[in-house]
């Protein structure tokens, strides 16, 4: 009898599978509807208070790690909207899925990486 087990898919399929369904989750979200420029106003204060509270006011770490573009740069853009929608088990980062839709975390996901949230903040604060 043959101990040696032999996985039902080929891990290049799996690696394929994973591919695909991030270029299928990146092209659903260039179609993705974007919020409401009041649901926007919103979301920045979600950002900047309930986030700010855990990443520091100014995104720049605390409980959680910085939140700006630099420190986001290589995270891909998928990473940080799966992170925001269903949290980091084991640390302090709960899932925000039952209180945002996938289009919201995915603006606020854009947001964080090219930091156009800190010119919207500037703007709010003025």
């Amino acid at each position: 009898m043959n101990s040696k087990l032999t996985p039902l898919f080929p891990i290049s399929s799996l690696v394929s599978l994973m591919f695909a369904s991030l270029l299928n989750l990146f092209c659903a979200s260039a179609q993705a509807q974007q919020p409401t420029l009041e649901r926007q106003q919103e979301l920045l204060h979600l950002l900047r208070q309930d986030c700010g509270s855990c990443h520091g006011m100014t995104l720049k770490g605390g409980l959680g790690p910085a939140l700006l573009p630099e420190d986001l740069e290589q995270k891909p853009l998928a990473l940080i909207n799966n992170t925001i929608l269903f949290g980091r088990p084991g640390t302090a980062m709960p899932p925000w899925q039952g209180m945002l839709t996938e289009q919201e975390t995915l603006w606020l996901s854009q947001q964080l990486k090219h930091g156009t949230h800190a010119q919207s903040t500037e703007k709010a604060e003025k």
